[in-house]
């Protein structure tokens, strides 16, 4: 098996990608539209629209029979990210690329491939739209116009989900309404000499509420923590899901001293949350505090130090993901 190479732009591409906030989309409705008609028009067994991670192939949608997930290195798409272009396998058992990969020679039987690369407003490609079959099949032009057709549907839903600046479960600013609005506030900040104080939140062990009880239960637990970062902080301070687990707090005109006061309210009104017992599991986080500096910070780095600070605290506390 030829597992696919990591493309030479890859660092922009998942930049890119994670930036998009497609990865922790929870509106798979408009995907799962596609790969039914994906599925119907080419009568195959598969069809999927995936993303293409460090690792894995995150599915948006899957219409037919199969694992959610794929390893990266054991997945046809990669091939499609490396070309840059639709590529058509009409027998994976004659291409020397696939004849013993497990999802050829396993029990999927993938005998057919036929991937489409999706591309972000930016250029970039977050994953692929593809279909597979058991059995061995040619594929025509009018064949690829109509898979090109459907590619630029998903890639009209890629660019509306990136125009969007609220995340879709809690409500919060997703990771580019936080960056747009992170540059004016430090721009106003600057010509009010007002300070401004970053904190960034990782909510502990959350991979394994989703583990042990399922997803679910983990958007249960970030709405929870949603409502309690509502509740703990000022209508002033600007609150966002960066992206999976992680949290963070724009504290304006206030200084380090004040956000580190503040941060623990937020840990007293989450302990005494888990003291009520309404779940399971209960809420743990792990946080750092960041002062901006406006005479050698800008905020990338400013970024930076406030992560870096959550995971010296998770070092100390020996916690994981």
């Amino acid at each position: 098996m030829k597992a696919p190479a990591i493309p030479a732009n890859e660092s922009d591409r998942l930049l890119s990608l994670h930036d998009s906030g497609l990865l922790e989309s929870n509106n798979h409705q408009p995907y799962d539209r596609i790969t039914r008609l994906a599925k119907r028009i080419f009568n195959v067994s598969l069809a999927r629209i995936n993303l293409i991670d460090e690792r894995s192939l995150v599915a948006l949608s899957v219409e037919g029979s199969a694992a959610s997930v794929v390893p990266r290195s054991h997945s046809l798409c990669g091939h499609t990210l490396l070309n840059n272009a639709p590529l058509v396998v009409p027998d994976t058992r004659n291409d020397t690329r696939f004849a013993d990969n497990p999802l050829v020679a396993g029990q999927s039987k993938v005998r057919f491939y036929a991937g489409y690369p999706l591309r972000l407003p930016d250029g970039s490609i977050a994953g692929t739209l593809c279909l597979l079959d058991e059995s061995p099949r040619e594929f025509s032009p009018g064949d690829m116009t109509a898979l090109s057709d459907l590619a630029a549907l998903a890639e009209d839903e890629f660019a509306a989900a990136c125009a969007a600046t609220t995340d879709e479960l809690t409500g919060l600013f997703n990771r580019r309404g936080f960056n747009q609005f992170a540059a004016f506030a430090l721009s106003g900040a600057r010509r009010r000499a007002e300070p401004l104080t970053l904190a960034w939140m990782d909510l502990d062990r959350f991979r394994q509420i989703n583990d042990r009880y399922g997803h679910a239960e983990g958007d249960v637990a970030l709405k929870a923590m949603t409502e309690l970062m509502r509740a703990s902080f000022r209508e002033a301070d600007l609150l966002v899901r960066y992206g999976g687990d992680e949290f963070a707090v724009l504290f304006a005109d206030t200084d380090e001293q004040g956000a580190w006061i503040a941060m623990q309210y937020l840990n007293e009104q989450v302990a005494e949350y888990n003291q009520r017992g309404l779940h399971p599991w209960s809420l743990t986080f792990s946080w750092g505090v960041c002062e901006f500096d406006h005479q050698q910070n800008d905020l990338k780095r400013w970024l930076q130090i406030a992560h870096d600070k959550i995971l010296a605290m998770k070092q100390q506390y020996g916690v994981g993901g």
